[in-house]
C-alpha cells in the first residue's frame, strides 16, 4: 500500500499526457480494427501469448519452446495478414489536417447545389427503382477508382445523373463518382467490403458503397434497385431506408463538419501565430 501511495506520488502531468496519449491510440487502433478479421485475430494472438507463459511457469518447455518460435515466425506472418488493415490505417492517418490540405474547399453555395441536384436525382430514381451508386469524394483522392470507369468530366445535374443510371444504357452499371461540382466518371468498379457481419440481405451494389468507405473518407448514395430504397455508406457504416429529407440532412452535416474541423485547425494555428 505504501508503495502505491508513493507511485501515485511521483506521477506528474507529462506521464498523465503519456498514458492518455497511449490510451487515445490504442482507442483509435480498436475502432479501426473493429468489427474485421483483425479483430479475431488478435483474440487468437492473445490466447497464444497467454498460453506462452503459462507454458513458462508450469515448465512444459516442448510446449513453451514451440509457442514462443511460432509467435517469432508469426511477425512476419502479421504483415501479411494483416496488410488491408495496415494500410487502412496509414490511410486513415493521411488524412488527418496537419498531413494533408483538404480537397474540399467548395463554397456554400456550390455545396449547397451539389447536395440539390444529387438529392432530386436520387429522388426520381427511388420512385422509379432504379439502382443507383453514386460515390461523392472527400479529402481521400478517388483517381484509382475513377481511372476504372469512363470519364465525363461534366458539370453536376439531376438529368445528367438520372441518365447515366437509366437501364440499358452503357453507364448504368458502376458507380458514378463526384468531385466538387463535377461528375469525374461513371461505371466506375468499386472494393468490395470484406467484413463479415453485415447483413445477407445487402447485395453487391451495398457491399461496394461499404467497401469503398472502409478505404476512403467519402460518402456513398446507394439506391436498391429491388425496393427502391435509399441508404447512406460513411465510414464503412451503412444508413439504410432513408428518406430525402434525412439524406439531404446526413450529407450537409458531413461537410460541414468536415470544414468546422479544418476552420478551429485554421483558427488554432493563427492564435499561436498571434501568441509568439
Amino acid at each position: 500500500m505504501q508503495q502505491l501511495i508513493e507511485l501515485l506520488r511521483n506521477i506528474g502531468v507529462k506521464d498523465i499526457a503519456d498514458m492518455a496519449i497511449v490510451a487515445f491510440v490504442f482507442y483509435k487502433l480498436y475502432m479501426l480494427i473493429r468489427e474485421t478479421r483483425a479483430e479475431q485475430l488478435i483474440k487468437g494472438i492473445l490466447v497464444l501469448l497467454i498460453a506462452t507463459q503459462l507454458s513458462d511457469w508450469l515448465q512444459l518447455h516442448v510446449i513453451n519452446w514451440i509457442l514462443r518460435n511460432t509467435m517469432t515466425v508469426g511477425l512476419i506472418a502479421l504483415l501479411i495478414v494483416f496488410q488491408p488493415e495496415l494500410r487502412r490505417a496509414l490511410e486513415y492517418i493521411g488524412r488527418t489536417k496537419f498531413l494533408t490540405k483538404s480537397i474540399v474547399d467548395i463554397q456554400d453555395e456550390e455545396i449547397r447545389v451539389t447536395v440539390e441536384e444529387i438529392i432530386e436525382a436520387v429522388g426520381s430514381l427511388s420512385r422509379q427503382k432504379i439502382g443507383a451508386l453514386i460515390v461523392i469524394e472527400r479529402d481521400t483522392g478517388l483517381n484509382e477508382v475513377v481511372e476504372t470507369g469512363t470519364p465525363i468530366n461534366g458539370k453536376i445535374s439531376r438529368g445528367l445523373l438520372i441518365n447515366i443510371f437509366m437501364p440499358n444504357t452503357p453507364l448504368h452499371d458502376g458507380a458514378v463518382v463526384v468531385r466538387k461540382t463535377e461528375i469525374l466518371a461513371a461505371g466506375c468498379l468499386l472494393p468490395l467490403t470484406e467484413n463479415q457481419s453485415i447483413s445477407k440481405e445487402l447485395g453487391t451494389r451495398h457491399r461496394a458503397a461499404i467497401g469503398i468507405t472502409e478505404r476512403s473518407d467519402s460518402l456513398v448514395v446507394i439506391v436498391s434497385e429491388e425496393t427502391g430504397a435509399i441508404s447512406l455508406a460513411e465510414n464503412g457504416m451503412l444508413k439504410r431506408f432513408l428518406d430525402i429529407g434525412t439524406l439531404k440532412v446526413l450529407i450537409m452535416d458531413s461537410f460541414k463538419s468536415k470544414e468546422n474541423k479544418q476552420w478551429q485547425f485554421l483558427r488554432m494555428k493563427w492564435r499561436h501565430k498571434e501568441d509568439e
